[in-house]
């Protein structure tokens, strides 16, 4: 029963991350470099993912770094506080969520019984934010929507 529970968790954590990889590969160029709220976005899938899947909690260490900055003191089209410390390449953030994926699947799928019973996250180091296949999936789907309506937005009358 725990290997099944196991790959149906597996299965669904990697459909998420990979419908998030396929938003990224599939935003185009002119979008990614005008759009930051993409970026953004993207990017902040990334951290928390990444973040969550780190055991413990405390020793987590991005492989794209970024800086806390007060709320009043937010970029445009920022999501969060967590803001980035460079413009990542689409491609530089398709590496860090290959690499992700690899954790992800990892974590899963060489967890023993007892380690998939424990908290993972410590009661101090849980903030707002869930540990979830579905939040990955949500965030993906507000991003091809947002690619979907952009590129609308660019299309000639004559071919809608």
């Amino acid at each position: 029963m725990v290997e099944t529970f196991k790959d149906v968790l597996w299965k669904n954590f990697g459909a998420a991350i990979d419908m998030l990889g396929d938003s990224i590969s599939l935003c185009p160029d002119s979008l990614w470099q005008s759009e930051k709220k993409f970026f953004f976005l993207s990017y902040h899938t990334l951290i928390f993912l990444d973040y969550y899947l780190t055991v413990p909690a405390r020793d987590f260490k991005p492989v794209l770094p970024f800086t806390l900055v007060p709320m009043d003191r937010l970029p445009q089209d920022a999501v969060d506080d967590v803001i980035p410390n460079a413009a990542y390449t689409r491609e530089e953030m398709l590496d860090y969520l290959s690499s992700i994926r690899e954790k992800c699947k990892k974590l899963i799928l060489d967890s023993s019984e007892e380690k998939l019973k424990m908290k993972w996250i410590a009661k101090e180091e849980i903030n707002l934010h869930g540990l979830c296949p579905s939040l990955v999936e949500d965030y993906s789907v507000i991003e091809i929507l947002f690619l979907t309506s952009a590129m609308c937005s660019t299309m000639s009358p004559n071919l809608i």
